[in-house]
């Protein structure tokens, strides 16, 4: 377990956020299934912070617009939203929404990368991020699945000084991304082979899980579809869930880390 009272490094996923269209029956799932309450943040969106033993987690939404999928997005720490913006364009991607104030909570930005993955950026104010990292039911991986691997690769290094190690004995091509202030892996980048061509790339959110087992058969009697059964692999014991309303996650069984 770990929890954190300050605001993340550059370049670290440090957030996801789920847009659905019904927010009601998403806290329903994911209270079944993590135990998380939620704290309304006080905008005229309906945005929700969900909650474990008072540490905010992650976000819920409605959609800005129904006719896209219910997805997570995951959020990279910035120090200066207005220059990775900045440096997103010049690395070839597009910035979807740009910078602009939460209230007080911070400053954020929406871009896609060169391979089409959607991925937030967050300047902290009031608000760091995920308070609880690395336990049960809350936030503990991020991966970039895309089928090219190399100009991802490249995008996020221009964008975030990424370095790479590339994981070799898992049957994969598979880099985990170091993070420039300390060279500590944050993230993967995950060349997935079963991404149509005519489909994006994507950011997978992963949730840990203290039995991956249990939590997929909860989630299954919740409404949910295992897109990936329950797996034994070189990084833990995992499964990939499709919720109810179609938003897709993972869940691991991983070691607390400190942060």
């Amino acid at each position: 377990m770990s929890t954190k009272i300050s605001k993340w490094p550059a370049g670290t996923p440090m957030w996801v956020d789920l847009s659905v269209d019904d927010v009601e029956a998403a806290k329903t799932f994911y209270t079944g299934l993590f135990g998380w309450d939620y704290l309304s943040a006080d905008d005229e969106a309906g945005y929700l912070l969900a909650q474990l033993n008072g540490h905010a987690i992650a976000g819920l939404g409605p959609k800005d617009d129904p006719a896209m999928p219910s997805a997570w997005t995951t959020f990279m720490a910035s120090d200066d939203v207005n220059a990775t913006a900045e440096r997103i364009r010049e690395s070839g991607g597009q910035v979807l929404m740009a910078p602009f104030d939460v209230m007080d909570s911070g400053r954020m930005a929406i871009a896609a990368d060169t391979t089409g993955a959607v991925f937030g950026v967050w300047q902290a104010g009031n608000h760091i991020g995920a308070e609880r990292v690395n336990e049960h039911g809350s936030l503990c991986w991020n991966e970039l699945h895309t089928s090219d691997y190399a100009e991802a690769r490249a995008f996020y290094a221009g964008v975030f000084g990424f370095n790479y190690h590339e994981v070799t004995g898992a049957d994969m091509v598979y880099a985990t991304c170091l993070r420039d202030s300390d060279r500590r892996e944050v993230a993967g980048i995950h060349h997935d082979t079963q991404i149509p061509q005519s489909d994006p790339a994507y950011w997978l959110t992963w949730f840990a899980s203290d039995d991956v087992a249990s939590t997929a058969a909860r989630a299954q009697e919740l409404g949910a579809t295992l897109l990936v059964p329950v797996s034994d692999t070189p990084f833990g014991r995992m499964v990939i869930v499709e919720a109810p309303q179609g938003d897709v996650f993972g869940v691991i069984a991983v070691a607390p880390a400190n942060d």
